[in-house]
């Protein structure tokens, strides 16, 4: 009897077989991993409790000699990222360990907001949600960046929150060694460093009732009564311990979330974050933000937008001066065209502190 002939696949499959413990180990080893995010599915609030919970947070490295804290760039856009190339400049590639960017965009936006590359490839564009400008969503979505970027690295001490129309003012270094300036008197105490958080937190404004009585009369009371109610920039920069703090909140975010009868006069961005830190830490915050916003000429509650005829080195440098102990960070806002003459004057001025 005639043995079968073999099959013409067997040395095809057989090298394929012997050829799996390489390709296991390219695609485990030398891939670089996928970027950190959180699950779709995972609804607001479950991730709010993971945030603020300790025990299911890794204990900082803070202090140790082997690791520095890190700044928590939040990004809150709903169109691409103009000036991405001009932030790529400023996250130099010689301090890789001592930043994380994390970017909310409003997935209903067409055509859809992409990762710009570069730099950016680092960057995690967080399962997000619709944002739309006077309503609680563009709250939701702040806290859902702050809660992300919690969870994601316990090294976050600070929390920058800044938007597709804004840019630097500064080099990197610059800002990082601002922030976490030692005074010489916690240096002698050696306690455990209080950062103060960068918000702009205002109680005397002409609107203040207007606002406060946006969705009602008393309706915002008990839990915010008007001489407790405050006004801020939409922009600020929180420490991890605030942070933590606005994760947690429940109390103030029921009233805040209620609809608006008066639209026109409700903006809960400026609105739920000074209010919520003016009450529960009278002396943890600066009172003023990081971000230079020009109102001099606002136009239906938009601050003044610059445009390529505007810019120059002058308009850098008069938009850094600031009558705080800190100066200006960041600036807002900008229109795309500003992109190249800004990359034009980057390392000479911008970045050249």
């Amino acid at each position: 009897m005639n043995s079968p002939s073999p099959s013409p696949w067997l040395p095809t499959l057989t090298l394929l077989i012997l050829s799996l413990p390489i390709i296991f180990f390219f695609t485990s080893h030398l891939l670089p991993p996928p970027p950190v995010s959180l699950p779709d599915e995972l609804d607001d609030l479950t991730l709010f409790r993971r945030a603020s919970d300790p025990t299911r947070l890794p204990k900082s490295r803070l202090g140790s000699t082997n690791s520095k804290p890190t700044i928590a760039f939040l990004f809150l856009t709903n169109t691409h990222l103009h000036f991405a190339p001009l932030w790529q400049r400023f996250f130099s590639p010689n301090y890789p360990d001592l930043y994380n960017v994390y970017v909310h965009a409003d997935p209903t936006v067409k055509p859809y907001i992409n990762p710009p590359g570069g730099i950016f490839l680092k960057t995690r564009f967080i399962p997000a949600k619709q944002t739309r400008r006077g309503t609680a969503l563009l709250i939701a979505a702040a806290r859902r960046l702050i809660a992300t970027a919690i969870l994601d690295d316990p090294e976050n001490q600070f929390f920058a929150l800044v938007s597709q129309h804004c840019i630097p003012l500064h080099s990197f270094q610059f800002v990082y060694d601002k922030l976490f300036e030692v005074d010489s008197h916690q240096l002698a105490e050696l306690r455990l460093l209080e950062y103060k958080s960068f918000i702009e937190i205002i109680d005397k404004d002409d609107n203040l009732w207007d606002r406060y009585t946006a969705r009602g009369d008393n309706v915002m009371v008990p839990e915010v009564k008007f001489e407790s109610f405050r006004v801020g920039s939409q922009f600020f920069t929180l420490t991890r311990r605030h942070a933590l703090m606005v994760v947690k909140e429940r109390r103030l975010w029921k009233k805040f979330r209620l609809p608006c009868l008066r639209p026109q006069s409700c903006y809960l961005e400026e609105h739920y974050f000074s209010t919520f830190l003016a009450g529960e830490d009278p002396k943890g915050w600066a009172g003023y933000t990081l971000t230079r916003v020009n109102w001099t000429d606002s136009v239906n509650g938009h601050p003044h937008t610059y445009y390529l005829s505007e810019l120059s080195p002058e308009l850098i440098y008069n938009l850094r001066k600031s009558s705080f102990a800190q100066p200006y960070m960041f600036a807002r806002k900008f229109s795309p065209d500003c992109l190249k003459p800004l990359m034009d004057m980057a390392d000479s001025v911008i970045f050249r502190d």
